[in-house]
């Protein structure tokens, strides 16, 4: 009996051996990331600010879902409309497309809410337009009377008549604390990290983003067109903040200045949301600055007299 392997034997340990090859080489890609400060693929976090005591509840998500949500959050308030229509928006797209920008779907549905062109909600591309299929999700919503006094399953469906309304219950808790941080009720509440590389920033993009976003009104005109002017920064924007009026709004007082504001934390995180897709690397307000470099530790306190106040977001690009 001959004790040499036989061919098919032979091709099994060849696999094998490429195959644990293979694990190697990716468990030290892993350690080498985590070494060199990769720390793995970037991811978002978003955590409640109940002070209840035990464990608070969080929420984590990847750039590209956490640039979506912003967007879809952004595009209701914009609207005027209440920190519910987002929760209902933020929980079907849960459902749908789990916050991505799906280009398939049953039949031709498509993006966040898998709406389809054959029933109206716009062309292929337009519905692949995260900001216009939110606009066109809450143009629906706002027809429904008394939606937000509905359960949400209930509102949510008669928007998108899936044949499974009762699944997006289950995303209520999760979209609940997502448009909390999202509109600004939850200051300082989400974090970001972002790709380790040396991919500049362009603030002209982040300007185009935010008027998207949230409308012509969002920037100043010198610092919509990227003229220079008083509201310019070095590679970044500056946002300013109607602190007042958006304080008295909400219940908070200003004091002898500004008032940290919903607008405000709403504005930062959005601003967050987007680090990784516009290679935003800093962001402060209120005395409270997020950083690319140190993202981990979230949202610090910085004593920088320099510093905006209230009134202003300032937003750095990566150079």
């Amino acid at each position: 009996m001959s004790e040499t392997a036989s061919p098919s034997r032979r091709g099994r340990l060849l696999r094998i051996a490429a195959a644990l090859a293979v694990l190697l080489a990716l468990a030290a890609y892993v350690a080498v990331q985590y070494t060199t400060g990769g720390g793995g693929a970037p991811r978002c976090l978003v955590r409640s600010q109940d002070a209840s005591g035990g464990d608070r509840p969080s929420y984590e998500m990847s750039p590209e879902q956490a640039a979506n949500a912003a967007t879809i959050s952004a595009v209701g308030t914009s609207r005027g409309l209440p920190e519910r229509a987002v929760t209902i928006a933020l929980a079907t797209a849960l459902q749908e497309s789990a916050l991505r920008n799906l280009n398939h779907g049953d039949r031709d549905s498509l993006g966040l809410f898998q709406q389809r062109p054959s029933k109206g909600w716009g062309t292929a591309a337009q519905i692949r337009d995260p900001a216009y299929a939110a606009g066109q999700f809450y143009d629906h919503l706002a027809k429904v009377p008394g939606y937000s006094r509905l359960p949400l399953t209930v509102a949510a469906q008669r928007v998108q008549r899936s044949g499974f309304p009762q699944a997006y219950a289950k995303h209520e808790p999760d979209a609940a604390l997502l448009s909390a941080a999202l509109t600004g009720r939850f200051a300082a509440s989400l974090t970001c990290s972002v790709p380790n590389d040396s991919v500049p920033g362009d603030p002209a993009k982040v300007r185009t983003a935010l008027v998207r976003a949230f409308g012509s009104g969002v920037l100043p005109p010198d610092e919509a067109a990227g003229r220079s002017g008083a509201s310019r920064t070095a590679a970044g924007v500056s946002v300013p903040v109607p602190a007042a009026a958006d304080a008295g709004e909400r219940g908070e007082s200003a004091g002898d200045g500004p008032a940290p504001s919903r607008r405000g934390w709403e504005l930062a995180h959005w601003a967050v949301a987007q680090a990784a897709a516009l290679r935003i690397n800093e962001v402060s307000y209120a005395g409270r600055t997020w950083s690319a470099k140190d993202a981990e530790r979230g949202w610090q306190e910085k004593d920088d007299s320099t510093g905006p106040g209230a009134g202003e977001i300032r937003i750095r690009t990566a150079q």
